[in-house]
């Protein structure tokens, strides 16, 4: 019985050092760590000049030069994260100016060696680092990390490293197939990384939307959101017609937004897609393509079994004038189920927005479309409709 006893506490003794160990440990990293930010503070602070001086002078032809002196190795550091910082301000001939001074100054070397290192932060660091600087020479290192890599987080720091750096478009397509090979939906964040590239987005896109690879054609389709480039709308224009259910969704929303011409025979194509995301971008878009000729479809589509369906074209109609507006009426008032309660409730929206309206023709619109409300519901007291999401138990979107 005592041996038992002396064995734990003997037991506890140990657990007792090897704690006092671990908090030893955390308070140098600490105290390390504080010694470190006081070191690169006087650093920023010594070469403040020599930083002013690369400032005055990019503007001019003259070479710019190398850090003066012999630096440490955290003193390197503090300059390069300077460098990196103004890399990421500045564009053109001036970025160019800054991420020769990196490749002169050593800082590219330094940081592809580190690729080589048995410690794999060094090695996702430097990857980063390489990708800050713009280093044109290590996108060959980094697209050969790639190929042996299997998906991490690495793969996404590598991948957004060569899309800063690389100077081809080979490079880059190499780049989005090691990324998408994985099999992984990563489609957005492949794109995000793509736009990261100094290359020319438009010529690139397009290129990747006439891709038989079905991946490239996501990632294109992605980035061209909030992007300006009319030169790929005839391949959009094939893509609507595409056997993909995800690329012919995304191509048509991304059509749809170039606020096209629509044949009334395209509309009622789809409208009556089997794809209720395609049926709702539609529905959306054609309240503000003002397509009245489209009327009777959206009063159709708001009996769509889909809920987004549904409220597009309910929105759609409240779009269409007058005209639009006494559907809604009429649905409410002779409609039943789902239907009835989504005109009731866009019916009151365009009531209550009425309220706040400044501009004339606005305020005409709005007082034909109150004259058509109290014909249908008379002009008794108006009570807010609960919202459409909580009716009828719909819960397909």
């Amino acid at each position: 019985m005592f041996q038992h006893v002396t064995v734990a506490i003997y037991f506890v003794y140990a657990c007792l050092g090897l704690i006092g160990l671990g908090i030893a440990i955390l308070f140098y990293m600490k105290l390390k760590h504080l010694a470190t930010l006081k070191k690169t503070e006087e650093y920023q602070l010594k070469h403040q000049d020599y930083f002013r001086f690369i400032q005055s002078h990019l503007h001019e032809d003259s070479d710019l030069p190398v850090p003066p002196g012999k630096l440490t190795a955290l003193e390197r550091r503090v300059i390069q994260d300077k460098f990196a910082e103004w890399i990421e301000q500045f564009k053109g001939e001036l970025r160019n100016r800054i991420v020769e001074l990196c490749e002169k100054s050593g800082f590219v070397k330094d940081e592809l060696e580190q690729l080589d290192s048995l410690f794999y932060g060094r090695r996702v660091e430097a990857a980063y680092r390489l990708g800050n600087m713009r280093a044109a020479e290590a996108v060959p290192r980094l697209l050969q990390m790639l190929r042996k890599q299997s998906y991490s987080p690495l793969t996404i720091i590598l991948g957004r490293a060569i899309a800063k750096s690389a100077k081809q478009e080979d490079q880059l397509k190499e780049m989005l197939e090691l990324m998408l090979r994985h099999g992984k939906p990563i489609h957005n964040l492949v794109a995000d990384v793509l736009l990261e590239t100094d290359l020319d987005s438009s010529k690139l896109l397009l290129k990747l939307l006439e891709d038989g690879n079905t991946d490239f054609v996501k990632v294109a389709l992605v980035a061209m959101w909030g992007q300006a480039v009319p030169e790929v709308i005839p391949a959009l224009d094939r893509l609507v017609g595409a056997e993909e259910k995800d690329v012919r969704a995304e191509a048509v929303k991304l059509y749809l937004s170039s606020n096209p011409v629509l044949k009334d025979e395209t509309i009622k194509q789809l409208m009556s897609d089997n794809n209720w995301e395609i049926r709702a971008a539609i529905a959306k878009s054609l309240g503000s393509l003002h397509a009245a000729g489209s009327i009777p479809l959206l009063r159709n589509a708001m009996r769509d079994e889909n809920w987004w369906v549904r409220n597009n074209s309910a929105e759609s109609l409240a779009k269409l004038g007058e005209t639009g507006f006494e559907i809604l009426c009429e649905t409410a008032l002779r409609g039943s189920g789902v239907e009835r309660e989504t005109a009731l409730y866009h019916i009151e929206k365009v009531m209550n927005e009425g309220t706040d309206l400044r501009a004339v023709d606005q305020m005409v619109s709005f007082n034909k479309k109150r004259l058509l409300y109290d014909r249908y519901f008379g002009v008794a007291e108006r009570k807010p409709v609960r919202q459409v999401a909580a009716v009828g138990g719909d819960y397909s979107a």
